[in-house]
């Protein structure tokens, strides 16, 4: 082993070996984490055990397009994109008229939960038959009812009541009671596995229960382009997951088939009191063209024309033929009164209509040639022939009589004709008014008749629309419920539990350290402190003896001291005097060890037969005294600086029998003027005397940053060993060091780093460092 192993000096930084350093400052807490990781475990193994597990079911549904007829393509036709606002379907769907009325059927206002002994779990339903009595609209607090199932009855009771009501039997029907339901097992021995077992049933208010199932719904679209809308429900029970999706879609489905279905029923309405006022107003019309027709004699403008103009003919024709009978008759009364021979014959058959008048000329001209024959064979005086003339004249009269009488008739039946005539010209002439005054009449009937007619074909596309209205929805995928429960997620808490437990000793230690400004160990000083070197790293004794009064002692206190030693011998500055070595022990504030480290460093050095004296230099707070057990007023230093007849050679004591070249010189009283005790020059002439008895003097000066007693007596020194000390010096006192040897106040300075054995900050063991080869002893 290397004299001069330990000895640090500043070095550049290197980055593995901060890493390293880094990594050593947790792995050596190694324990906390260990206990931290098994306390996160089991914590997450309890809450996984008891926490109750909350399944995840979906539901798919698309939205059908609820145009129809014949519709001009829109853009969306045209690009195939669907018109549907899937936005609007899902506010539709999670709106609270839809919620509530699932609430209603799948009667969600009561929950039923199993009381367990840490545990109480929601469930689908009780093992036995539970009916409410009042309805939901009536339910307007929360109320919790407990039902404990016991050997031969139930015991049920309000949850903040301790009233408690025995239903005997299992069977509430047959007990009066105050409780919103009834409860009975159907059999007896259908209890027998229950009893026991506690049960609660919870109703909750409508209002409250459609917004749980509201907030606990979530409705997504599955892609933009997409009419699919995916419904998700979570609840501790699969079923009732799966039962409230399915319930809520046909709610919805039955939503938007009413919707529709409404439009039916209200146009069927609607017609059908259309029909009756429509049905008035026909007979109305009816009547009024009934009225006018038999008023004015009219059937049809067509029918009543053709009649007219046919009697109208058939009268002008009657006309013409009395006129003609006329002109007939007056001619031939002509002839007849023309008729100067009486030998000459009438006409006959010349178009008379009197039978009469026919049958006269038929006889007169009988006559005319009877009596023309009588001519031929007699003379005009022959009797006969005066007889026939005398015939001929009374038929002649008679003749031109019936003339007369056949055309007074005729005169007669032609005036009566012409009226008539008239009649149906003035008839046929009046048509057109007559059409004119019916046609609005018409009209209206064929308007009230094409209106009845069309909404009665309406009436009966809306019975039709009403009896085969179509979906609203398409049911893609009904509700499906994943195996595994998606809370607590096993895998995620136990992982979550795994960071935390590495985490909080983590952040722990991360945080100690931050808010730690004390020197942890040799890397701290060496950052601080640049070029200046560190001589040791003394552990820290936790027990047994702070010094080494044996010379040969093995323990890790002694070979610490025994490395110091040897490394001071490095910063000394080399001489050919002969004369001693003088080393001050300073540091920053008390408490830092060096009264400590300047008892076992003369000890050390003691022990490899070198004569050391050790000198209590600390005027104002001596400490040697007690590691020798001596009175702290023990003359020494401070009274032979204070009086010039006293020898200090014959102050020093022997503080430990087994080491004879160790002397000691104690601080002695404590004066009231340290200062100027330790720079008249007597301090001076001791070490100056010291040097020529003794191998090395060892000085146990006062701290530096409290008062000057040390830096008035440094240049006295050879070197000078600064005291930091681990978990106790605080770091920004390093640069009040640090400046005290770069100004040169202390000389030929060098840093030791007491009590670091224990904290073993940066990795390194004294156990294993100093123990190696010496046999048992710690």
């Amino acid at each position: 082993m290397s004299e001069n192993q330990g000895m640090s000096v500043a070095k550049p930084n290197d980055q593995g070996e901060n890493i390293k350093n880094e990594i050593t400052k947790y792995l050596r807490f190694w324990y906390w984490f260990v206990l931290s990781v098994i306390i996160a475990l089991l914590s997450s193994y309890f809450y996984l055990r008891y926490t109750p597990k909350v399944y995840s079911s979906t539901a798919k549904i698309k939205i059908l397009n609820k145009s129809k007829g014949l519709e001009l393509p829109s853009s969306a036709f045209v690009f195939n994109r669907s018109n549907i606002n899937l936005e609007n379907e899902i506010e539709i769907l999670k709106s609270y008229r839809i919620i509530e009325e699932a609430v209603n059927k799948l009667n969600l206002t009561m929950r039923f939960y199993e009381e367990g002994n840490v545990l109480t779990t929601e469930i689908d339903d009780f093992p036995f038959k539970l009916s409410k009595t009042i309805s939901n609209d009536s339910i307007l607090n929360f109320a919790t009812y407990r039902i404990e199932v016991k050997k031969d009855a139930f015991y049920v009771s309000a949850k903040n009541s301790e009233a408690v009501i025995e239903i005997p039997d299992f069977n509430s029907y047959q007990v009066k009671h105050p409780f919103p339901f009834e409860i009975q097992f159907l059999g007896k021995n259908d209890a027998l596995p229950y009893i026991g077992r506690t049960y609660l049933v919870q109703f909750v208010p409508m209002s409250s229960a459609t917004m749980q199932l509201k907030g606990a719904l979530d409705v997504t679209m599955l892609g933009k382009g997409s009419d699919l809308l995916k419904l998700t429900h979570s609840s501790q029970s699969k079923y009732r997951s799966q039962r409230t999706l399915n319930v809520v879609i046909d709610v919805f489905n039955n939503d938007g088939i009413n919707d529709r279905q409404e439009i039916s029923k209200r146009t069927i309405d609607f017609i059908d009191d259309r029909f009756k006022s429509l049905a008035f107003e026909l007979d109305s019309i009816e009547v009024d063209i009934k009225d006018f027709k038999k008023s004015n004699n009219f059937i049809t403008v067509e029918s009543d024309a053709e009649l007219g103009l046919s009697q109208r003919t058939v009268s002008e024709g009657q006309v013409f033929d009395v006129e003609n009978q006329l002109v007939i008759s007056e001619l031939l009364k002509e002839s007849l009164l023309a008729e100067n021979s009486e030998s000459d014959l009438l006409p006959s058959n010349i178009g008379i209509a009197d039978s009469n008048i026919n049958t006269l000329i038929n006889q007169y001209n009988e006559l005319v040639l009877e009596r023309n024959r009588l001519l031929v064979s007699g003379l005009e005086n022959n009797p006969n022939v005066q007889i026939l003339n005398d015939k001929l004249l009374n038929v002649e009269r008679n003749i031109e009589e019936s003339i007369n009488s056949y055309k007074a008739q005729l005169e007669a039946t032609k005036t009566q004709l012409v009226k008539r005539n008239q009649k149906y010209i003035n008839q046929v002439s009046s048509l057109p008014l007559k059409e004119k005054l019916l046609r609005p009449r018409i009209r209206q009937q064929e308007i009230k008749q094409t209106l009845y007619l069309f909404l009665l074909q309406k009436r009966e596309e809306a019975a039709i629309n009403l009896a085969i209205t179509e979906p609203s929805i398409k049911v893609v995928e009904y509700a499906l419920s994943g195996g595994a429960p998606i809370s607590p997620n096993s895998r995620n808490i136990y992982l979550l539990a795994l960071i935390l437990g590495l985490a909080v000793p983590f952040g722990a230690i991360y945080g100690i350290n931050l808010l730690n400004t004390k020197i942890r160990g040799k890397n701290d000083v060496v950052n601080s402190v640049g070029n200046i070197p560190i001589l040791a790293e003394l552990p820290k004794i936790k027990s047994g003896k702070l010094v080494f009064d044996n010379p040969t002692d093995r323990s890790v206190q002694s070979e610490a001291f025994r490395i110091l030693s040897a490394n001071v011998n490095y910063i000394l500055p080399p001489s050919d005097d002969g004369k001693g070595k003088v080393v001050f022990c300073t540091s920053t504030i008390k408490g830092e060890g060096k009264t400590y480290v300047g008892m076992n460093l003369s000890l050390a050095l003691s022990s490899i037969n070198k004569k050391v004296l050790l000198i209590g230099a600390d005027l104002r707070n001596p400490q040697v005294h007690t590691y020798v057990d001596k009175d702290k007023n023990q003359a020494g230093l401070s009274n032979f600086l204070h009086d010039e007849t006293v020898d200090w050679k014959k102050t020093l004591i022997k503080g430990f029998d087994k080491h004879p070249n160790h002397d000691i010189l104690l601080s002695g009283s404590i004066p009231p003027n340290p200062t100027q005790l330790l720079t008249n020059g007597r301090f001076e002439q001791l070490i100056n005397e010291a040097k020529n008895l003794y191998d090395y003097v060892i000085v146990d000066t006062a701290p530096t940053i409290l008062v000057t007693d040390t830096l008035l007596i440094s240049k006295l020194a050879d070197a000078t060993i600064y005291l930091v000390r681990a978990d106790y010096t605080e770091k920004n006192l390093l640069e009040f060091s640090k400046n005290l040897n770069n100004s040169g106040k202390l000389k030929n300075m060098a840093y030791v780093l007491n009590g670091v054995g224990a904290s073993r900050a940066y990795g390194y063991s004294y156990n294993y460092g100093y123990g190696y080869g010496y046999g048992s002893q710690e």
